[in-house]
């Protein structure tokens, strides 16, 4: 299993230090940063080039919104693997980080589980070099 890189963009300091601990525990993961609010994580995703494989964005942030981080993924010269984990999972929330490039929308409140095994599939099914240190 390779660790994937992964980025946290959520405002809630226990979700945040919660979150990056099971990851790394339990699905391959190695968080490499995270901000929270939108212009700090569009700031880092505008390096270049970005250092993660996988973006994990809350919609409601501190400042700004994941939408506006998402739409700056988007415009990276490498690809980032995006998904985004809300209280606010609804159908059409959905459906708007979707057409953002959203690879998957998790639910907060019940989709956790999910989450780890997405991240956990990653890390199985990524090069082996692609955990490697820059």
């Amino acid at each position: 299993m390779t660790e994937v890189k992964t980025f946290i963009v959520e405002d809630s300091p226990v979700i945040l230090e919660n979150l990056a601990a099971t990851l790394e525990e339990l699905a391959g993961v190695r968080v490499i940063g995270s901000a929270a609010d939108e212009q700090t994580a569009v700031n880092w995703l505008t390096r270049s080039p970005p250092a993660c494989d996988l973006l994990i964005i809350d919609i409601f942030l501190k400042a700004g919104s994941g939408l506006g981080v998402l739409r700056a993924a988007g415009l990276t010269k490498k690809p980032i693997r995006r998904v985004v984990l809300t209280n606010y999972a609804t159908p059409d929330m959905r459906e708007k980080c979707e057409e953002l490039g959203a690879e998957r929308v998790f639910d907060k409140s019940n989709e956790l589980e999910d989450l780890i095994a997405f991240c956990g599939d990653l890390a199985g099914g990524m090069p082996k070099d692609a955990g490697a240190a820059d």
